[in-house]
């Protein structure tokens, strides 16, 4: 085939697409359907245009079987599917925008293309952290095919040739890597994990990620938090020793490096267009950048958070094939639907639990200095007396005016349920009042007559309202020493762990025994607490009406635990 053509037949037009995997080929597809007369040439550097990068560990668990399953489509598929010119191997070098080309490498073969539209789809490179001796050879990443096929064979070749159990340790504790540990577990290696932020899952607000260190402690995983790896050194009694911040040396077989991404934007550097202060290319609604010619989409592009208008990328592959079918809509000259500003709604499951996050956490609105309140409750995934109902630990940020900033949410069944609506509501601008009258599917297998979206909008309203104040555990402090810590759970719940100095008074017994709280009070506001905070939630309306000063912990003793547990009596 002659690729030399350096002149495009305006009729029909050509259509160039660098990269392809969720946002090149989504566009391809779409510019396709929308257009049978147009060229559409796919230029993809690796040996890959489409495949399922999400299910690489899942491949590596051994739970994907084929890993022929993970390959989407082949040049070949495309071609015969939707007449698409897809070229593997062919890396573009460099943009001509004057003169509307690229310049392509394919092996020893050089030659510039023409575009009447280009498309950029470049995706993004993993980070390379500054650690020394990372290009030992068992020091791998999990982000593309190649990537796998490597870790599988040192995998395979390990659990083959060791008597004892092959050690694995990964750095970064995000999606992927969480991923990719409960995947090395599954193949029968000892498993470390070093995060450089003090809790594991650093999207996921610190007082729910306890409960994916108990999980990750419960699968014999050692957990290294708040500490880096440093260096690299040739191990002992393993291929290699890791050096963490703190002194401390792990051995490992095989070292799993997952700390994230950044813009692979260079390209578009290269050729003048504007990038945003993260490197990331920057593009208007309908994915066109500085150039009126030049598209880009995926994990490459700026987008806008949609809470707190922070700009930068967000590597998703939802976005990022929204991103593709509008920029080929585009490049067609058809209506648009302009791109909305990003939630960053994720979700990873770890073992038999599964967390999740929409909109902005605790800590985002905090640093954006944005006011919020934060609502926390503990509901079964179904209705409670029907056989099997998980609890799950919500969590969700209100503005004053009672619109949804954000939820997460950590639990072993209904987790994804709960986001996604909650997704759906802060995409339509709901508040504390919307969610609490969502009319949501209920039959007791599935939920709850108040589903714990709903709930979220009942004590959203209590709060927000005024009827029921309530306090934080990051208050623990403050309270200890200002307030009167009233514990209204059962005697049982009491005996097994305490605030020192609490009262206990069972939330039954409460209206019969106002004359202890007022003495021991003495003047002091009352902050009271159950297990979940649905007991002390009754309580504290007790003594609001009888004229004491009561607040309410927010999550209860489940959240104070999971802050504060060194407190505990």
């Amino acid at each position: 085939m002659n690729h030399r053509d350096l002149r495009p037949d305006r009729d029909p037009r050509r259509i160039v697409i660098v990269g392809g995997v969720a946002g090149g080929m989504s566009a391809a597809a779409r510019a396709r359907r929308l257009d049978e007369r147009a060229e559409i040439v796919v230029l993809e550097q690796s040996d890959y245009v489409s495949f399922a990068n999400c299910g690489l560990p899942y491949h590596l668990s051994g739970e994907i079987e084929r890993r022929d399953d993970l390959l989407l489509h082949t040049p070949s598929s495309l071609g015969a599917a939707l007449a698409l010119d897809v070229r593997t191997g062919h890396r573009v070098t460099a943009i001509d925008r004057a003169a509307r080309t690229v310049s392509v490498t394919a092996g020893a073969d050089r030659y510039d293309l023409a575009y009447d539209a280009l498309l950029l789809s470049p995706g993004a490179v993993a980070v390379r952290p500054p650690i020394d001796g990372l290009d030992h050879p068992a020091v791998h990443a999990l982000r593309t095919i190649p990537d796998l096929d490597a870790v599988d064979d040192h995998v395979r070749r390990l659990v083959a040739e060791r008597a004892e159990r092959p050690r694995a340790v990964v750095v970064g504790a995000g999606f992927i890597g969480l991923e990719a540990v409960e995947a090395l577990v599954a193949r029968g290696l000892e498993v470390d994990v070093v995060e450089l932020a003090d809790h594991v899952l650093p999207p996921l607000d610190a007082e729910l990620a306890p409960l994916l260190a108990d999980e990750l402690t419960a699968h014999d995983v050692g957990l290294y938090l708040g500490v880096s790896a440093q260096a690299l050194h040739p191990g002992s009694d393993s291929a290699l020793s890791v050096v963490l911040s703190d002194g401390t040396q792990l051995s490992a077989d095989l070292v799993l490096v997952n700390v994230g991404v950044r813009p692979a934007s260079e390209l578009a550097r290269d050729a003048g267009l504007e990038l945003g202060r993260h490197g990331a290319i920057r593009v208007d609604e309908d994915q066109r950048t500085s150039d009126p010619h030049i598209w880009a989409v995926g994990d490459a592009v700026e987008v806008v958070h949609a809470v707190t208008g922070a700009v930068g990328p967000v590597p998703l592959a939802g976005p990022a094939n929204r991103q593709g079918r509008r920029a080929a809509d585009s490049m067609l000259g058809r209506r648009t639907t302009p791109q909305a500003a990003v939630l960053g709604t994720a979700i990873v499951r770890l073992f038999g639990l599964t967390a999740a996050v929409t909109g902005a956490s605790q800590l985002t609105l905090a640093r954006a200095g944005i006011a919020h309140e934060a609502v926390r409750i503990h509901p079964g995934h179904h209705a409670g007396y029907f056989p099997g109902a998980e609890q799950i630990h919500l969590v969700a940020s209100f503005a004053p005016d009672g619109r949804l900033l954000g939820a997460q949410a950590v639990g072993r069944d209904g987790v994804d349920k709960r986001i996604d609506v909650l997704a759906t509501a802060l995409r339509a601008g709901m508040t504390a009042d919307d969610l609490a009258e969502l009319e949501l599917a209920y039959a007791p297998p599935y939920g709850s007559a108040k589903d714990p979206v709903n709930m979220l909008g009942f004590v959203a309203q209590n709060v927000l309202d005024g009827t029921t104040p309530q306090w934080h555990a990051s208050e623990l402090d403050d309270v200890l020493a200002d307030t009167l810590v009233l514990d209204v759970r059962s005697p049982g719940e009491f005996d097994r762990g305490h605030l020192k100095g609490a009262l206990h008074i069972p939330h039954t017994e409460l209206r019969g025994r106002l004359d202890e709280v007022h003495a021991a009070a003495a003047g002091r506001p009352v902050s009271v607490h159950c297990a979940s905070g649905v007991r002390s939630h009754i309580a504290t309306r007790v003594l609001l009406a009888a004229g004491i000063d009561a607040r309410n912990l927010s999550g209860g003793w489940l959240t104070l635990t999971a802050v504060r547990p060194e407190l505990i009596a």
